[in-house]
């Protein structure tokens, strides 16, 4: 058996004014040409489909077209979960028709665990193998009644010790098919400690980062399909513990990383055998830093690739002083090649000139910081602690807020 994990799509994001559908697509046609042209009997995407919850209308389109192109293959099994940027409820809204086609949806987790385990099936309707469809596990999964006067680290110690029961139940549920010597798979989205990070992955169990080891998969799992970190990885140094990483660069930290999906091959008494397929990047993301003299030079001289979409590039302009002229400057010299487009650009200063030029340098930019950031940094501008009650209650309306959006 083969099967195919990906994850992290994030169809309908955008760069500020800069939609990235022509990648997706590109990712997309790719995709389906892997997969018929390595005969894989099972697709396992392990969360975000789409980058918000109400995504454009074009991206569902990309969605389900794909989902048409897989009934039309040779692929017996699609196995599709939610991440925290999906919508629970867009998932499953045509989870039971597309049931019939051998396409399982799992847009949150259900209140009978054993719904969550899927049967991989071969062209003639047998069994080869089960896959625990664990969707990202919200806080309301993980967190049934509320404690009054509980700390802020015992909550985040019943988050994890919650995800870590709900895969020793899914282990339950799945161990007869282990025992009939089927391979099992877990999903999973969700950020284990020691992985790496890119700027794009929000804080999903508010205040919990780094508390989930890899110890919570239990080892009966032959594999273990993961997302949520966008940069694939392998976790903990156990090969069969993976990220699949996002299939495009969603920030500009990941302007350097190798996109990728894993082919996972299972044989009767063998280890299993990955493989890592590289998806070629269609736009590029590319940063320029330097003097004014120096971004001059990097602009024109910037050339393409056959076939590649024009860059986004974010300049970080070394300056002595301020220059209320710089954006304006920059954008009209790259007007001039069509080979790229200015995402943004941002000064780095080098001297100590003024206070208020040392306040331009220090203010972040907004579209770097979180919620969390945000509200930590007005903590820190009135003495306040951290690690406070009032933070514990920001993090509760935060997640709060987070689910409305959902229902």
């Amino acid at each position: 058996m083969t099967i195919l994990h990906t994850a992290d799509w994030h169809l309908g994001q955008h760069f500020g004014d800069h939609d990235r559908r022509e990648e997706h697509q590109n990712f997309l046609n790719r995709l389906v040409g892997i997969i018929r042209e390595r005969k894989v009997d099972a697709v396992i995407h392990a969360g975000d489909v789409f980058d918000v919850f109400s995504p454009p209308k074009y991206a569902e389109e990309m969605y389900y077209n794909f989902l048409r192109e897989m009934v039309l293959s040779e692929c017996n099994n699609i196995v599709i979960t939610g991440g925290n940027h999906d919508s629970a409820a867009t998932l499953n809204a045509p989870a039971k028709l597309l049931k019939s086609l051998n396409i399982h949806i799992i847009g949150c987790a259900t209140d009978n665990i054993s719904d969550q385990i899927i049967e991989l099936v071969d062209s003639d309707g047998k069994v080869i193998g089960a896959v625990a469809a664990v969707p990202f596990l919200r806080d309301k999964d993980l967190l049934r009644e509320a404690i009054s006067g509980e700390s802020y680290d015992d909550r985040t110690k019943r988050i994890a010790g919650g995800i870590h029961a709900h895969y020793e139940r899914s282990r339950d549920e799945i161990l007869t098919y282990k025992q009939q010597g089927l391979p099992v798979i877990a999903t999973g989205h969700l950020f284990v400690s020691g992985g790496t990070t890119s700027d794009s992955e929000k804080d999903i169990h508010i205040g919990n980062i780094g508390q989930i080891g890899a110890e919570i998969f239990p080892i009966e799992f032959d594999y273990i399909a993961l997302g949520h970190l966008h940069r694939p990885q392998i976790v903990n140094k156990q090969s069969r513990i993976r990220y699949s990483g996002s299939p495009i660069p969603l920030s500009f930290s990941e302007i350097t990383d190798k996109k990728q999906i894993l082919l996972v091959e299972f044989q009767p008494y063998q280890e299993i055998k990955i493989e890592t397929i590289e998806i070629p990047k269609l736009r590029q993301l590319i940063r320029f830093q330097g003097d004014f003299e120096a971004i001059i030079a990097a602009i024109s001289g910037f050339s393409l690739s056959e076939g590649e979409l024009p860059a986004l590039v974010e300049v970080i302009i070394e300056l002595d002083a301020f220059n209320p002229d710089m954006d304006r400057q920059v954008r009209e010299l790259a007007e001039g090649n069509p080979n790229l487009e200015i995402f943004k650009v941002r000064p780095k200063y080098l001297d100590r000139f003024s206070s208020i030029t040392e306040q331009f340098q220090n203010i972040p930019d907004l579209d770097d910081l979180n919620p969390i950031d945000v509200f930590s940094k007005k903590m820190e501008s009135l003495g306040m602690d951290e690690n406070s009650e009032l933070m514990e209650t920001f993090r509760q309306l935060l997640e709060y807020k987070h689910q409305q959006e959902i229902i």
